[in-house]
C-alpha cells in the first residue's frame, strides 16, 4: 500500500524521508517543543535518522512529515498511532516548528489527518493526549471537537500522568 499523500490549501502532507533529519533534529532538539513532550531530547544529527528509521521500520501507523506547499521542506509532523483495530481507534499526536506556531498550520494539518482517519484508516475514535500545561494544544483538540475522555474509556487514568485524555468520535452518517 502506497503512504497516503494528504494536501490542504497551503500544505503537504508527504512521507518521512531519511533527507528529512535536519529538520528532524531542528524540532526534537527545540527546548519549546520538548517542554510538553516526554522524550529524550535530540542532540545529533544521528538520533534523527534513528528516529526516521524507526518510524519508517515500524510501519504500523501514520506519520506525515508537514511542509508547504510552494517549500518541501519539513516544519513539523502529524501522526496516528496506537493503533487499536478491535476499537477503531487512534490517537494523534503532533509537532510543528516554533517558527510556525499561530499561523493555523496545525489546524489545517489536523483537520487533513482526522479527515483520513475517519473517511479511510476506518476510525471511529481517535484520541488525543495533551500536557495539561500544554495550553495552546489543548485549545487546538477543543476547537476541532474533541472532548475530555471522563468516562476513560478509551484513556486509562494510569495513561494520563499530569496529561489530559481527549476523545473525537465520528457522528454516524458522516
Amino acid at each position: 500500500m502506497q503512504f497516503p499523500l494528504l494536501t490542504t490549501e497551503r500544505l503537504i502532507l508527504r512521507s518521512l524521508t531519511l533527507e528529512d533529519a535536519p529538520e528532524i533534529l531542528r524540532i526534537r532538539s527545540d527546548d519549546r517543543v520538548n517542554k510538553y513532550l516526554d522524550r529524550p531530547k535530540a542532540t545529533s544529527i544521528e538520533d534523527a535518522l534513528a528516529f526516521i528509521r524507526k518510524i519508517q521500520a515500524a510501519n504500523e501507523g501514520f506519520y506525515w512529515a508537514i511542509t508547504l506547499k510552494d517549500n518541501n521542506t519539513l516544519i513539523g509532523s502529524v501522526c496516528f498511532w496506537n493503533i487499536m483495530i478491535d476499537k477503531k481507534s487512534g490517537e494523534i499526536g503532533y509537532e510543528l516548528h516554533p517558527d510556525y506556531q499561530g499561523k493555523g498550520i496545525m489546524q489545517e494539518a489536523i483537520t487533513a489527518a482526522i479527515k483520513y482517519g475517519f473517511e479511510s484508516a476506518g476510525f471511529n475514535v481517535i484520541t488525543a493526549l495533551s500536557s495539561a500545561d500544554n495550553e495552546n494544544s489543548i485549545r487546538l483538540l477543543e476547537r476541532n471537537n474533541f472532548v475530555k475522555d471522563t468516562n476513560f474509556e478509551y484513556i486509562s487514568k494510569e495513561e494520563l500522568d499530569n496529561q489530559v485524555g481527549y476523545i473525537l468520535k465520528k457522528i454516524p452518517g458522516s
